[in-house]
This record gives structure tokens, sequence and C-alpha cells, in this order.
């Protein structure tokens, strides 16, 4: 990996995205579990869609932010994603630590993005922490070409 806060998309960097992802993360309706996360996807035509966590009282209808901003996106027609940030903590409080995709997110990740170009870019109140493709945060992904 070169440059961390690289993308490689519109000029858009890492930081940028880490920026969009803590201003969402800010609209996130978590009553139950008090853990807030915000994603920003990045398209390769440079546009940001955004996704915050919506829990619900039943628990299996809970939609992670990551996902949020993937169906937001492809409701609008995209179909071509360079990049994602997260950043996840305690409601309330500013995020210190990295907060990983779950396996949900990771595989919905797999479905519409090329595992080795796609960047999962994690994030903290401080920046950037871990930029990696998603092929590397998923080894032996599970998607499309799978099925060809």
């Amino acid at each position: 990996m070169s440059d961390i806060n690289q993308t490689g998309v519109a000029g858009i960097d890492a930081q940028q995205l880490v920026a969009r992802a803590l201003e969402a993360r800010k609209r996130a309706y978590v009553p139950y579990s008090h853990w807030a996360v915000g994603a920003a996807l990045l398209t390769e035509s440079g546009e940001i869609f955004e996704g915050c966590n919506i829990e619900n009282a039943a628990y299996t209808p809970t939609n992670c932010a990551e996902r949020t901003a993937f169906f937001k996106a492809v409701s609008e027609g995209e179909r071509s994603f360079a990049a994602i940030a997260v950043v996840g903590g305690r409601e309330h409080e500013e995020p210190k630590d990295i907060c990983a995709p779950c396996g949900v997110c990771r595989q919905v990740m797999m479905e519409f993005c090329d595992p080795k170009r796609f960047r999962v870019i994690l994030g903290t109140r401080d920046g950037v922490c871990v930029n990696e493709t998603l092929e590397q945060i998923l080894p032996y992904g599970f998607g499309p070409d799978t099925l060809a």
C-alpha cells in the first residue's frame, strides 16, 4: 500500500471520506446498542453517498451504515464504486478505535465492487487508520464471478 490517504478517484482522499463518514455518523439511529456508525461511499465518478446505521427494536431489520450507503447509491442507479470510509463507536463519543464492517456488509461490497481495487478505509476521530482493499479484508470472498 502506498499513501494511506489516497483513493485514486476524482481528487478525493481518504481523509475527506472519513470526514464525511463522521458527519453521517451523527444521524445514526441507535436507541438500543448506542453504537453509532457512519459510512461515506465514493463512486468511480466521484459522487459520495453517506449512510448511518438504523436500528430496530426487533434487531433483525436493523441496517448497517455501509449497507445504507450502498443501497442509497444502487437505488439511484450507481454501480461503480471506488472506496468506502467507515467510522464508529459509542454514541455521543468521538470514535477512538477503528470499526470494521461486519460480514454481511463485506458481502454486499463483494456484490458490487472489484475486490482487488475497491478500498475500505477505517478511520477514527484522528483520521485514517486502515486503507486496504476489499480482497484484503475479505479473503476468498464469494461474489458474482464465483457463479460465472
